[in-house]
């Protein structure tokens, strides 16, 4: 049983040994002990400020992305509504010129077609004109040819025309 129970001359020199340890430790080893870990939670709480002014700035930047997210859209819906208008503005034109254009080009067949019936007009009235001239002449001619007072009315009405002409 002494194994369990010390001697009062070991106790004694376990106890001065521990005391001559503890103020060596409480004038030299503490001060460095509590020195390093004052260090040591000053660069935790210096860790945590950090992190916590990252976490701000993180935040801050999150917002500032979102509202240039924002206003990257709000751009992209102005650009396609003017690319919008101006699409429709250039279909209109387009529109408003080919319907010009084909208004030019059917006036100008309608003036083709004009010039052409006029044409054809003036045409057929110089063959009636021709033909009736040819009928009366032959009538004219065998009339003529026939009665000597007929050829006397003849003489009698180039002599009114020669008369009208001087």
């Amino acid at each position: 049983m002494s194994l369990f129970t010390p001697d009062s001359g070991l106790l004694f020199w376990m106890i001065v040994s521990f005391g001559i340890v503890f103020a060596i430790l409480s004038k030299y080893g503490f001060p460095i002990i509590v020195k390093a870990i004052e260090q040591r939670k000053a660069y935790i709480d210096n860790s945590l400020e950090a992190a916590r002014q990252a976490n701000e700035q993180l935040a801050n930047i999150q917002a500032e992305g979102a509202r240039i997210l924002a206003e990257a859209k709000e751009r992209q819906n102005k650009i396609l509504k003017e690319a919008f208008a101006e699409k429709e503005q250039i279909l209109e034109e387009a529109r408003q010129k080919a319907t010009a254009e084909t208004r030019l080009q059917i006036e100008e067949a309608t003036r083709r077609i004009q010039e052409e019936k006029e044409k054809a007009i003036r045409e057929v009235r110089s063959e009636i004109t021709d033909l009736s001239i040819a009928i009366a002449e032959k009538i004219i001619k065998e009339k003529i040819g026939r009665d000597k007072e007929q050829q006397q009315i003849m003489n009698r009405l180039l002599d009114e025309v020669s008369f009208c002409k001087s």
